[in-house]
This record gives C-alpha cells, sequence and structure tokens, in this order.
C-alpha cells in the first residue's frame, strides 16, 4: 500500500474544456526530468491514483502535471474541479526510464509526443542535460486541434535559448495551420514531411527516438522505425527508441 503525501495545488489551468495542468506543492523525492509521479484523491471512499509525468524542471519549486478528462473516468473529473488550496495525495518516490541519461550516445534527439504525451519533454527540454548531449533535438507534437497545443510560451522559450540546436514540429490532424503538417505521425514520417521540416533524418547510424503518448501511435512508430534497423532500447541491450505509454 502507497505511503501518500499530502500536496497542495497552488494553480490550475485550464487549456481547452477537456485538457487541464494542475501545479502543486509536495515533499516528493528528488526526481529527474521526464520521470512521473502517481496523484490521487479519495473518492467515496476509496484511494484512487493514477500516474502523471511531471511537466515541470526538477529545479522548480513547485510540480506540475498536465491531463485530459477521460469521460466517465474516476479521478480526471474530480482533478479538474480543485481549486487553488485545495489538497491532493501525492506518492513520493518519482518513477520512469524516460530520462536523457537512459540514452545511449547519439547525434541527434527526437521526441515524439501525442496529446499530454508532451509534458516529460517539456520537462527535459527545461533542463540542461539534454542540451549538452546532442546535436539537435527536435520534438514532434501531435493533437487533434491548434487550440490543444500546450505549453507554446514555454516552448517559444526554449527556442530563443536554443535556436540553431531545437526543431519544434507541430502536427495539427483535424484542421490546417500554417507552420503545422495536417498529418499524423506515422504518415508524416512515410511521406518525408517530418525529417524534411526537421533538417535531419531519423536514422539507426545517429538517432534516438523517445516517444511518449497514445499507445497506437507508439506502436505504429515503432513498426516503422524496426523498418529503419531501429530496436526499442533496454537496459541490458543498448537500441534506438524509448518510449513511454498512457493508454
Amino acid at each position: 500500500m502507497a505511503d501518500w503525501l499530502t500536496g497542495k495545488v497552488t494553480q490550475k489551468r485550464q487549456w481547452t474544456e477537456r485538457l487541464f495542468s494542475l501545479r502543486f506543492t509536495a515533499p516528493i523525492n528528488s526526481f529527474k526530468a521526464g520521470q512521473f509521479v502517481r496523484v490521487a484523491l479519495e473518492i467515496d471512499g476509496e484511494i484512487v491514483a493514477r500516474p502523471y509525468s511531471l511537466v515541470s524542471s526538477p529545479a522548480d519549486a513547485e510540480n506540475e502535471i498536465f491531463f485530459n478528462i477521460v469521460p466517465d473516468g474516476p479521478l480526471t473529473p474530480k482533478l479538474a474541479e480543485l481549486s487553488p488550496g485545495d489538497e491532493i495525495k501525492v506518492a513520493g518516490k518519482p518513477s520512469g526510464l524516460l530520462t536523457v541519461d537512459q540514452v545511449p550516445i547519439a547525434r541527434h534527439l527526437w521526441m515524439l509526443a501525442t496529446g499530454t504525451g508532451v509534458g516529460p519533454f517539456i520537462s527535459i527540454l527545461k533542463s540542461d542535460d539534454v542540451w549538452q548531449r546532442f546535436e539537435k533535438i527536435v520534438l514532434v507534437y501531435s493533437v487533434r486541434l491548434s487550440s490543444e497545443l500546450a505549453y507554446q510560451d514555454d516552448l517559444a522559450g526554449v527556442n530563443r535559448l536554443y535556436r540553431q540546436q531545437f526543431s519544434f514540429i507541430p502536427l495539427i490532424t483535424r484542421e490546417k495551420q500554417q507552420g503545422a503538417i495536417n498529418r499524423r505521425v506515422t504518415d508524416a514520417i512515410v511521406s518525408g514531411d517530418l525529417e524534411q521540416q526537421a533538417g535531419i533524418t531519423i536514422s539507426a547510424d545517429d538517432s534516438h527516438v523517445m516517444m511518449c503518448g497514445n499507445s497506437a501511435m507508439i506502436a505504429d512508430v515503432m513498426a516503422l522505425l524496426e523498418g529503419r534497423n531501429m530496436q526499442k532500447h533496454l537496459r541490458r541491450e543498448p537500441g534506438h527508441i524509448t518510449i513511454e505509454k498512457y493508454h
């Protein structure tokens, strides 16, 4: 049984009807950028918990999660109702291997995210380590509608600091917008649009790919990358692909 710590909500941000961020304080252990933490509420006499990637940097004074309301889900509608000052339960030990220190040496780092799966990548991009490890970093952020592209101010700040090293490529699947690719991630890879816009290729020779988000996207992209002689990275067998699944 988990030993729950008490956290206090300090800020709530609503991006769309169903997308929210919660910022909170809690005495959790130190964590690495890209890791997740379990967050819980007591609902009808039971503790209901789910893992959420930390959007915040390990250096930040407060913690932040990014989530989507799951229709008829037991936890996310309640999280969305919280206000600053409300209490939440937080597991004290963050977990997860979607971290830069787990990535083998490579020249280029690709981060592929769908929806709220962008959260751990925001945390990684705020940290110093990633910029010292890779010549080029590409964030691919896929959503249905342009209104769902969250954390644009943060990404603009990253771009200002690392303009020569960083590429941000938004994919918007259900509407067209200038500067965004109107395709799913897999289609953008197959068509060549993704690599053309990034100015580099996804190759087993010089690339590592991190993925977080929808399981279908991850499975489909894995199949494409395996066709390029790339394989999942394991501690016992170094590879080219690191994943975190949300579904």
